[in-house]
C-alpha cells in the first residue's frame, strides 16, 4: 500500500502536518478524489460510506490549491450543523498546520456574530460554515464571496432536509459562475440527484465502494419487543455488552432527554445531544463524549452530524428513522477507520418492513438477536469481570506489600471458594439483584413477511376497519406516494378531503409506507376519490390511485 509521500501528490508541508496526526495512507475516496482536484476544474459528485476520509479527500487538494497571497474567501464549504462545521475547520487546521499564512475561519450560529465578523475583517482564505449565518453575514455585507472558486456542500441532503434551501439558493446566486462545485455525501438518492442537477455542471461521479451501501465493517442486527418493552430492551443490550461505548439515536429533543436521564438514573455514563443546545453546553457534551467520561451520547440525528470519533462501538436505533438515508448515516457513525461496529435497531412487530427499504439500501441483511435474559446478562458481567481481574497488573513494589499482612490476617478464616464469591459479588450483586426476576420481553410473533404475504395482511387489517363496516360499506385504496415522498398521515387526510372536496369524509385506517400508502374511506366516495386524487400532484408528483378489494 503505497503512503501519501510516494503518491507524491501533496506538498511536503501537508504530508508532516498528516503524518504529525498519523495519516500515513490514503483511503479509497481520497486516492481517487485528491488527485482529480488537483488537476481538473470540472464539477464533482464524491460518494463514499461514512468514515472514509471525505473532509480530507476535499480538503487536502483545496489547502494546496489556496492562493495564500490573497487574502480574500477563496474556498466555501457548507455544511448543515454547527458540530460538522467546527470538525471540519478542525481537521482543516491540522492539515495546514505547517502553512503559517493560511486562514480557516468557521461561521455558525449560535455564538456571537459580532466576534465573527472581527474574524472576517482579519481576512480570509477557506470559510467553513452553515447557511444561515452565511446569509446572515451576507445581507449585513460582512462576507463577500465574488472571489470563491471552490464550493463544497458537505452533506447536502440534510441541508435541505433541515430547511436550508432558500439560504442555498441565495448564497450560491452570489458566487462566481466560474467555479468549481463539489457534492460530497455518504449516499445519493433521488433528493441528492436534484440538489447536483440544480447546483452542479455536468458534474463527474466518484465512488467507492458500492454506490449507496453501509460499510463493510458494520454488522447489522435488530431486535423485536412491544412498545412499552423498548427502554427495558436498551438497558439489557447495554448490559450484555460490557465494553459498549455508543450513540442512542431517538427522534425528537424530548425522547433524547428523556433517555438520557434513565440511563444516568441506572448508573450509566450518559448525556443527550439535540439541537437546542447551545455552543458551549453542544461542545461540553461532545468533549466529555470523545474523552470517554461519557459511555453513551443518546442524540438526535440533526444533532449528531459531524461527530467524528472511530471507536464508537455500537450505534443503537431506539427509533428507527423513516428514511433510509438517515439509516446509512447513523450506522455510519460506527465502523470507521477499519474498526468493526454494531449497528442495533429496537423495533416492534410492525417495523419490519422498514427493515426491508434498509436491507436495500445498504445491500446488506439484518440479523434478530433476542433480548437477552437476565441470566445471560449475569453471566456475561460475571465472566467480564473475571476476565479484568486476570488481566490486572499489580506492582510488587508498590504499597499494597506493607498492607498484605493485615490483608491477610483478617481474611484468614475465607477459603479460597469464599473469597472468589465475596470479591465478585461486590461487582456482581447489582445485575443479579436487578434481574433475578426478569422475564422474557421478546415479541415472538412472525415477521418479515415478503411479497404478497405482507400486502394481504395489510390488506385484510385494513378491511377489518370495525368502525366504518359498522355504519356504512368502505373501500380500500391505494396510492403511489409514502414517507419517502415526505407524506404524513395529516397530510394524507388533507389530499383525501381535497379530493372529495368534502372535510367532514369519515376516514378508516391509514398506513404510510416507504413507496404507497393506504387508507380506506366511505364506499359512497369512490368516484370523488378516484377523480379528484388523479387531478393532485403532492410536491411535483401526480398521483395514481387504484381500489384495493
Amino acid at each position: 500500500m503505497k503512503t501519501f509521500k510516494e503518491y507524491n501528490f501533496l506538498n511536503n508541508q501537508i504530508i508532516q502536518a498528516l503524518e504529525d496526526i498519523g495519516l500515513k495512507f490514503p483511503t479509497p475516496i481520497q486516492k481517487k478524489v485528491i488527485p482529480y482536484l488537483l488537476s481538473e476544474k470540472k464539477d464533482l459528485i464524491a460518494l463514499s460510506q461514512t468514515g472514509t476520509g471525505k473532509t480530507a479527500a476535499f480538503g487536502l487538494p483545496i489547502i494546496q490549491k489556496i492562493n495564500l497571497n490573497f487574502f480574500l474567501p477563496q474556498a466555501l464549504i457548507l455544511c448543515p450543523t454547527r458540530e460538522l462545521c467546527i470538525q471540519i475547520t478542525r481537521d482543516l487546521c491540522r492539515f495546514s498546520k505547517y502553512i503559517s499564512l493560511i486562514k480557516i475561519i468557521p461561521l455558525y450560529g449560535g455564538v456571537n456574530i459580532e466576534n465573527q465578523i472581527q474574524s472576517l475583517q482579519k481576512k480570509a482564505h477557506i470559510i467553513v460554515g452553515t447557511p444561515g449565518r452565511i446569509i446572515d453575514l451576507i445581507r449585513r455585507k460582512k462576507l463577500h464571496l465574488s472571489d470563491i472558486k471552490y464550493l463544497i456542500l458537505d452533506e447536502a441532503d440534510e441541508m435541505l432536509n433541515m430547511g436550508f434551501k432558500e439560504e442555498l439558493d441565495s448564497i450560491i446566486v452570489k458566487l462566481p459562475k466560474k467555479r468549481q462545485s463539489l457534492l460530497f455525501s455518504a449516499t445519493m438518492s433521488e433528493y441528492m440527484s436534484g440538489i447536483a442537477y440544480t447546483y452542479l455542471i455536468d458534474p463527474i461521479e466518484i465512488v467507492t465502494g458500492k454506490r449507496n451501501v453501509g460499510s463493510d465493517d458494520v454488522k447489522h442486527i435488530y431486535y423485536i419487543v412491544n412498545q412499552d418493552k423498548k427502554y427495558s430492551a436498551l438497558k439489557r443490550i447495554v448490559d450484555i455488552n460490557p465494553d459498549i461505548y455508543g450513540i442512542v439515536f431517538c427522534k425528537t429533543r424530548k425522547e433524547t432527554k428523556k433517555i438520557a436521564n434513565y440511563l444516568i438514573q441506572d448508573g450509566y455514563n450518559a448525556d443527550a445531544l439535540y439541537g437546542d443546545l447551545s455552543q458551549s453546553q453542544r461542545e461540553f457534551v461532545m468533549s466529555k463524549f470523545r474523552k470517554k467520561y461519557l459511555q453513551f451520547l443518546v442524540a438526535t440525528d440533526v444533532a449528531s452530524r459531524g461527530i467524528d470519533i472511530n471507536d464508537i462501538t455500537h450505534v443503537i436505533n431506539y427509533n428507527i428513522p423513516n428514511e433510509s438515508e438517515i439509516y446509512v448515516h447513523r450506522s455510519g457513525r460506527t465502523g470507521r477507520a477499519g474498526n468493526p461496529g454494531i449497528s442495533v435497531c429496537i423495533i416492534h412487530s410492525k417495523e419490519t418492513h422498514n427493515l426491508k427499504e434498509f436491507e436495500k439500501k445498504i445491500g446488506k441483511n439484518f440479523e434478530r438477536i433476542m433480548v437477552p435474559t437476565g441470566k445471560e446478562i449475569c453471566e456475561k458481567q460475571l465472566m467480564h469481570f473475571i476476565e479484568k481481574i486476570k488481566k490486572v497488573s499489580v506492582d510488587d513494589s508498590s504499597m499494597m506489600e506493607n498492607f498484605l499482612p493485615e490483608i491477610q490476617k483478617k481474611l484468614k478464616y475465607l477459603n479460597k471458594e469464599e473469597l472468589i464469591k465475596r470479591f465478585s459479588w461486590i461487582e456482581f450483586n447489582r445485575f443479579f439483584t436487578f434481574y433475578k426476576n426478569s422475564k422474557d420481553i421478546n415479541d415472538h410473533k412472525k415477521t418479515f413477511l415478503k411479497g404478497k404475504n405482507q400486502f394481504n395482511i395489510k390488506k385484510n387489517f385494513f378491511l377489518k376497519s370495525k368502525k366504518l363496516k359498522k355504519y356504512f360499506s368502505s373501500k380500500f385504496f391505494l396510492i403511489n406516494i409514502g414517507y419517502k415522498d415526505n407524506l404524513t398521515k395529516l397530510g394524507l387526510i388533507n389530499l383525501i378531503n381535497q379530493a372529495a372536496n368534502n372535510s367532514r369524509i369519515n376516514i378508516g385506517h391509514i398506513e404510510i409506507l416507504s413507496n404507497f400508502s393506504l387508507f380506506e374511506v366511505e364506499k359512497r366516495y369512490q368516484n370523488k376519490i378516484l377523480i379528484g386524487m388523479s387531478r393532485i400532484n403532492h410536491y411535483g408528483k401526480p398521483i395514481s390511485i387504484e381500489i384495493k378489494n
